[in-house]
Order: C-alpha cells, then structure tokens, then sequence
C-alpha cells in the first residue's frame, strides 16, 4: 500500500516511542564508547520490530521506527556529523551565555540536567553519514504499510547547535551556521524522497516559543538567545530555512510538527497558547501537512491549515488516561468544522518517548492510545465512506 492509497482518516505516530532497557543501556554505552555502531544497530533493531508491531497490532495506517536508534529527536546528529559534540544539560551549564538563568530555567521547566542531550557545533559541520536514510531503508523492510521518517527541522537544529562561545571560531553567526544545516538537510530530504518515503515530518517546536514568549525566553533545547529581538525576524529566518530544505522533496509527502514541549507531565511546566499567531508563517512552509497537537486545553481552538492537511493530535502522550475512540471522535468533529474529511490525519499530540531517558508513557498505554484512534478512525470512516 503506497502513501496515495491510505485510508480516510489515517491514523499515525508523531515519531518516537518509548525505548526498551537494552536500547537505553546501549545508548548511553554509545556515548562513552563502550558501544560500536553494529552493536547498537543490532540492539535497535529489534525495538524497531517492536514498535512496528505494536503500531501495527494497534491499527496505525503510517508507521514510524520509534526512533529507536535515537537518543532524542535531534541530538542524534552528533552521531552523524562532524563537527558536532554530544553535551548533557549539566555540561552546557558550563558554556550558556547566562550560566543561573539556565539553571533556574531547567528546574522551572521540571527538567533534570542529567537526562537529556544536547548538540553542539564545536567544529566545521559535515555529514559523515546520513541522518535517516539507513533507518528509512530498515523500516521499509520491516513492513508493507506507508511509512514517516522524521527529521529535526533546520531552525531547531540550527539554534540547538550554535553555543556562542564554543561554535563562534567556526561558524560567524548563527545565520552562517544555518546555511551548513541547510546543506545537510536538503540533501538528506532529497536521497529519502528518492529512496521512496512515504512522509517525510520536520520538527520545529520551538516556533511556538517565539510567539508565546516574545522572545524574552529560552528553551533548554536552545543554548543561546535569538540575535534577534524581533521574534517576527526569527520567524522570517526559520521559514527561509524551511523553504530552502524542502524545495529539494519534490512531490513526496512532507510535514511540519509543531508542538509546546514534550519534556513532563507536569502541564504547567509546557507553553500554552494558539497556534493562531504563527498561521501567516505556517501558512508559507511549503509542507504537505501541519502536524499540530490539540488533545489539551493549552491549545486553544482548531486553527484551519489553509490548504495543507492537518495531522491533528487526539491523545495526550503525557497522560495514562486512554481517551475513548468517542472523545476523539468529537475532537475530529471540530477540526471538521475548518477542514475537509480528506485532508485530517489523527496522531498523538507528541511522541510518546521523545527524550529516550524521559518517556512520557510506557509501550502498553501508547498502544491503548493508538488503538482508541484507530477505533476512532474506523468509526468515521464508517459515516463518512
């Protein structure tokens, strides 16, 4: 079954999914050398049988690996680039511009500085090998339903890795540094959609930081403030960014998640807010699918996509409450009211283990969750077909 012959409502994963204890022993193994490739490849690839499995037995239409291999969604990077350090949260303390500022950030936002890596351009910045390609072609092999590969979007990758005082000697800017981060995700847009991708996801939540705080604050997912105080010229630079990778997908389905942060269940920690003042610059992202999260409150009202389609998130990965296939359904009503039938796909609001040593949820509420929405989705395409 290819990406065009997926059913009404298609249900998928935004990416990640919880990793297994072996995965997690072998990543951080890898980190301190203990680990070669082949060995952690091994150890993957078998959480990525699982993950595809349960997606499957879950009734997910487009699979994803889990991001299995992954230690986060973007800091993975600095295993496929040169140029690039892995930093836990603790050692970055030691290099951000406003050292108590960070660490007052991190315990505000519940974020333990042991738990989560970072990359950091300490170097020249070139691809030694491709960032998702091998994975694509291993989970192709693993099933016969369409596919998603994700990849960090370049103005998350490009703001994660620019730490001032150790990027500076090889990159002038931030701005010179996206060019090379440019480079380096094109090309990897064009071999998968040549290599045949179903769906290719960029992740940019850091967008909604710039309109919900005004640029007056950072996220621990950046190491360094905007130059600019202007977030409305934030914006411009990370839609030109956008527009620049995503020229070379040619007609391959290609999407845009942006979320609010996915690091606690404590909700109070997460931005709120509509996604209404980023829709002129989503509106400009020349992606298939805005990819957005809606499951809680601090979402605000459906905002219509414009002409893309609208991966529309029905269930809370933080939460082990299991939604029912009826409240999702009443969900996908709403969204029904801005958008066609054809054009929603239904998706957890985030992933359910973006950062590998901070799941949200284990692999048994994750696939509760997914079987409500295929439930959900088997109920509408009932009415609707």
């Amino acid at each position: 079954m290819s990406a065009r012959s997926l059913p009404l409502f298609p249900v998928t994963t935004v990416g990640s999914w919880p990793r297994p204890p072996e995965v997690l022993q072998a990543l951080r193994a890898r980190q301190r050398g203990e680990c070669s490739p082949e060995r952690l490849r091994e150890i993957t690839g078998r959480a990525v049988r699982q993950a595809v499995a349960a997606q499957e037995e879950a009734g997910v239409d487009l699979v994803t690996d889990g991001e299995q291999g992954r230690d986060n969604f973007y800091s993975f990077v600095a295993e496929k680039l040169d140029g690039v350090r892995l930093l836990s949260l603790a050692e970055m303390m030691d290099v951000v511009e406003d050292k108590e500022g960070f660490g007052q950030l991190l315990d505000r936002l519940d974020v333990p500085a042991y738990s989560i890596f970072h990359p950091a351009c300490v170097g020249e910045v070139r691809l030694r090998e491709p960032l998702a390609e091998d994975d694509y072609r291993r989970l192709r092999g693993l099933t016969d339903r369409p596919v998603k590969i994700t990849l960090p979007g370049p103005y998350l990758l490009t703001r994660a890795m620019w730490v001032r005082e150790l990027s500076r000697d090889f990159y002038a800017s931030k701005e010179a540094l996206g060019d090379a981060v440019v480079a380096i995700l094109g090309e990897e847009i064009e071999r998968l959609a040549r290599a045949g991708a179903d769906f290719i996801q960029l992740d940019e939540p850091v967008l909604t930081e710039l309109v919900f705080t005004q640029g007056r604050t950072r996220t621990f997912m950046c190491a360094s403030l905007a130059a600019r105080k202007d977030p409305q010229e934030e914006l411009e630079f990370a839609v030109s960014l956008l527009e620049r990778i995503l020229a070379r997908a040619g007609d391959t389905r290609t999407g845009l998640h942006v979320c609010r942060g996915n690091w606690s269940r404590d909700e109070s920690t997460l931005l709120s807010g509509t996604y209404a003042p980023l829709v002129p610059w989503l509106e400009r992202v020349p992606v298939t699918q805005l990819v957005l999260e809606y499951a809680t409150p601090r979402a605000g009202r459906i905002v219509s996509p414009g002409e893309k389609e609208l991966g529309l998130g029905v269930v809370n990965p933080r939460t082990d409450e299991i939604e029912t296939p009826r409240d999702i359904v009443g969900r996908v009503r709403e969204a029904l009211e801005r958008v066609e039938a054809s054009r929603i796909f239904l998706n957890p609001d985030c992933g359910f283990g973006t950062f590998a040593s901070r799941p949200m949820n284990g692999p048994e509420v994750a696939g509760l969750k997914l079987a409500a929405m295929a439930e959900a989705a088997r109920m509408l395409r009932e009415e609707f077909d």
